[in-house]
């Protein structure tokens, strides 16, 4: 049996170890702490810490996805609209994302909401809702920028929603309205140009060639007798009243 005396002297060495010895995820790093002075950062893996003399802080350095809430934007025509985002940020080093920032999230969080505020406001209502690439580019440059000396990535910026107020809505759907209407009297005003410009040319063929009339009018009533039509039209020329119309002039 184990010994009284030898009680105390198994917790010290199991509390020691449990102090002592960290586990590490593949994601994780350990900025460690050594009587308040950084030593560096350890991990993955198993970590070796003097007990009471060390401290360590756990970074995940995996990519964290924020979402940036609706911000009440003033665009440069002075449109007010909500603008939502998500931005994509990791952590690169974690010994200045602990020592240089007090909370890396929560900074990345304000200046990303600054950013989206200042930038949108920028532009006009059209170039927000047309150049939302440029826009995210022009964020994620920014933000990547101003983070870095806290040791954090911004890799990717996009923009999620862009809320109108609702007489912005109904003014937008009259223009998108207008704009079809007016596209499609150009669509028919070219279709009735080209209609006429063959009928023109077609006019022409059979001015040089009478026959090619007789033979469009017998063509014509075999399309009509092809439909098992009870009536059948007979088309006279025009020619044949031109003498009685002579007559009738003189």
């Amino acid at each position: 049996m184990i010994s009284l005396n030898l009680i105390p002297i198994i917790f010290l060495l199991v509390a020691f170890l449990a102090s002592a010895v960290k586990v590490l995820r593949e994601y994780e790093r350990a900025v460690v702490f050594r009587l308040g002075r950084v030593i560096g950062a350890k991990g993955p893996g198993i970590i070796i810490l003097v007990p009471v003399i060390d401290k360590m802080v756990r970074i995940d350095m995996r990519t964290v996805t924020l979402d940036v809430p609706p911000q009440d934007i003033i665009t440069k025509d002075n449109v007010t609209v909500k603008v939502s985002a998500v931005v994509y940020f990791r952590v690169l080093d974690s010994i200045k994302a602990i020592v240089d920032v007090e909370d890396f999230h929560f900074a990345t969080s304000q200046l990303a909401q600054t950013t989206l505020r200042s930038t949108c406001g920028q532009g006009e209502l059209d170039h927000l809702l047309s150049e939302r690439d440029e826009i995210n580019e022009q964020i994620q440059s920014i933000l990547d920028k101003d983070t870095e000396p806290w040791g954090v990535k911004v890799s990717k910026v996009e923009i999620k929603e862009i809320d109108l107020p609702l007489d912005m809505q109904r003014a937008m759907a009259k223009q998108a309205e207008a704009e079809r209407e007016r596209r499609s009297k150009v669509i028919n005003a070219e279709g009735e140009y080209q209609a006429a410009k063959r009928l023109n040319e077609a006019a022409s063929i059979i001015a040089e060639n009478p026959g090619a009339l007789q033979l469009r009018y017998l063509q014509t009533l075999q399309d009509i007798a092809a439909e098992n039509n009870s009536t059948t039209i007979f088309p006279i020329p025009i020619d044949l009243f031109r003498p009685f119309m002579a007559k009738n002039d003189g």
